[in-house]
């Protein structure tokens, strides 16, 4: 299946490749006219000027200036559609990389990465060849945030049940080009890591005018009067008083030049995104959507009347564009000094937040989910074959076929065939080294990661109930906190016991516990912990090189199996089938594995 989608994902971006060829040389084209419009009316202009023809010059000037701003607009796009078939190309090819595992480019969301996390750190889900990189589509910072949040917190059933039919609806082939019309829209644009909410906050808890309200009346006086002035200084008038005015108003730029800067600051920061925000917003506002979930997020949108969310957010982006004049050093003295620039636009700035900072909150919230699942459906659409998640209402219930690592893109991955019920149940995964027990294990958390997102999971068919999962498998020594590898595992073993008594569904996977420290007290803490966890009614898999472990089948029949990997050793060669079998493992090669490494271990007869 996955080389049928890399040929489609071929042939889409062939497709929009020469779609943007096309749109390139439209785009040049009215380029070049452009500039003839403009050429053609400085030397028509000219011309009626030269030949003592002024009213004609003036009239030719108005009429060329007309026809230059709608070839400008015409040009703008043209040159928008060139740029999004770029873009969507470049989507296209993203997709075939993602299908063959080339990961490197993809952002790995490497500022949610938490070693203290439950899970995240030990399965992958962020940095360097990451779930992460293989589901986010996503560029915009609210985009990002909301999926890894989803990543690194199981929903309620309920909820995933909702994602699952809107991703479902947004994953079908009649959407594709719609989904990746939305995907593109905001690459067009430069977007910061920082979050459209942090602006937010502070414009909510940041106020000028109610502070200095004599500036609102200067601001609409001030400026008046000191164009005025300037005027009647051109008829012959004393120049004193503009100057004045002039000096008025650049002595309160000085004044006030802290908080002008602030506002400047923090509003430009999230400028490119609220571009970016419009553009999908009336994506999202004049589309049919048929899913219960995606209905009610399109119609939080439609909550404030007045106007539409697209619209409010692009007239914060407007003001924030005018607001930008500034950044020209003789500019902004030029406006600071006559028309008190900077304060009018503070002015318009909280002017809107008065009207629409609410709606423009709420709208990206109803965003973020759209991008988060957006993702989730550009991920589906790519894994026709991957199966959506059964939720069971039954107490830990695992059961899936052909269950396999969705970060493996090799086409001799071994899937496997897994289950298991019922509170208080530990599955102890013994094999020799390399044969893929620790693999298995990762490989049944991040496909409960991905279903309790609302993702469809790598196997052919998956039953699951939802529960916190839990690992303990990448501990280390931390030298900066004086933590040796074995008490950092201490630690983590504790937060899952302190986990357990919180009332909710823990499922644990445990690789190689209590492994800094010697086999008899090793044996001795696996036991009891196992024990311990039967008692607490949790349920997971422990994997583990000790076969002594094995025999807590015997001592807790229904509660504890076995299931182990193993290898076969032909001459030198060490063969691995990955695939798991009932019972304790039977076979090993340590020793062979060092005897190849160059450790002179004598063969026992």
């Amino acid at each position: 299946m996955s080389e049928s989608r890399k040929q489609l994902f071929t042939d889409r971006a062939l497709q929009f490749g020469q779609q943007e060829k096309k749109a390139s040389g439209k785009s040049s084209t009215v380029s070049w006219l452009r500039l003839g419009v403009f050429m053609a009316g400085v030397a028509v202009a000219y011309h009626f000027f030269n030949s003592g023809q002024n009213a004609y010059g003036i009239l030719s000037i108005l009429g060329f200036y007309i026809l230059f701003t709608v070839v400008l607009r015409w040009h703008a796009r043209l040159d928008f559609k060139y740029k999004q078939l770029q873009l969507t190309r470049k989507l296209n090819e993203e997709e075939n990389a993602r299908l063959q595992g080339k990961l490197t480019a993809f952002d790995g969301g490497d500022d949610f990465i938490n070693a203290q996390h439950a899970y995240t750190s030990d399965l992958d889900i962020f940095g360097q060849n990451s779930l992460f990189q293989l589901v986010n589509r996503s560029v915009t910072s609210i985009g990002k945030y909301k999926l890894a949040g989803w990543l690194q917190q199981a929903a309620p059933a309920i909820e995933i049940k909702q994602r699952q039919e809107a991703v479902a609806e947004l994953a079908t082939e009649s959407k594709l080009d719609w989904l990746q019309y939305f995907l593109a829209l905001p690459r067009h644009y430069k977007h910061t890591l920082k979050p459209a909410d942090t602006f937010i906050n502070w414009f909510r808890n940041h106020s000028f005018y109610p502070k200095y309200g004599w500036l609102k009346v200067l601001l609409f006086i001030l400026p008046v009067l000191t164009i005025g002035a300037i005027i009647l200084w051109a008829y012959g008038f004393s120049g004193y008083i503009p100057t004045a005015f002039i000096l008025v108003q650049f002595i309160l730029a000085y004044r006030f030049a802290v908080q002008r800067d602030e506002y400047y600051e923090n509003s430009i920061s999230i400028y490119e995104a609220m571009r970016s925000y419009t553009l999908q917003l009336k994506q999202i506002e004049h589309h049919t959507f048929t899913s219960p979930r995606l209905q009610q997020l399109q119609a939080d949108l439609h909550q404030h009347q007045r106007i539409k969310a697209s619209v409010a957010i692009n007239k914060l982006a407007n003001i924030i564009d005018f607001f930008s004049w500034r950044l020209s050093t003789l500019m902004a003295f030029f406006l600071n000094s006559i028309l008190m620039w900077d304060f009018y636009w503070i002015y318009r700035l909280e002017t809107w937040k008065a009207k629409h900072l609410e709606q423009v909150e709420s709208a990206l919230v109803v965003l973020a989910e759209f991008e988060a699942l957006a993702s989730i459906a550009a991920f589906q659409h790519a894994h026709p074959q991957y199966a959506i998640p059964e939720l069971s209402e039954q107490p830990f219930e695992f059961r899936a076929q052909q269950l396999a690592h969705p970060l493996i893109f090799s086409v001799s991955a071994v899937a496997n065939d897994f289950e298991m019920q019922g509170a208080g149940k530990t599955m102890v995964v013994t094999g020799s080294n390399m044969s893929g027990k620790t693999t298995f294990l990762r490989t049944i958390g991040i496909n409960m990661v991905l279903a309790f997102t609302g993702a469809p999971a790598c196997a052919t068919r998956l039953k699951v109930a939802p529960a916190q999962v839990y690992t303990a498998m990448r501990t280390v020594d931390n030298l900066a906190e004086n933590t040796s590898s074995f008490y950092a595992e201490l630690k983590r073993l504790r937060m899952l016991l302190e986990l357990t008594e919180l009332g909710q569904p823990v499922f644990y996977l445990l690789d190689e516990i209590l492994k800094g420290t010697n086999s008899r007290d090793r044996h001795l803490g696996a036991m009891t912990l196992i024990r311990q966890l039967h008692q607490r009614h949790t349920s997971g898999l422990i994997s583990t090189h000790d076969l002594e472990l094995g025999a807590m089948e015997e001592e807790l029949p229904d509660s504890v199996k076995n299931y182990s990997f193993n290898s076969t050793i032909t001459g030198n060669e060490i063969n691995f089938d990955y695939k798991l079998t009932p019972g304790i493992c039977r076979s090993f090669n340590a020793s062979k594995l060092m005897q190849l490494m160059g450790i002179a271990i004598e063969e026992q007869v």
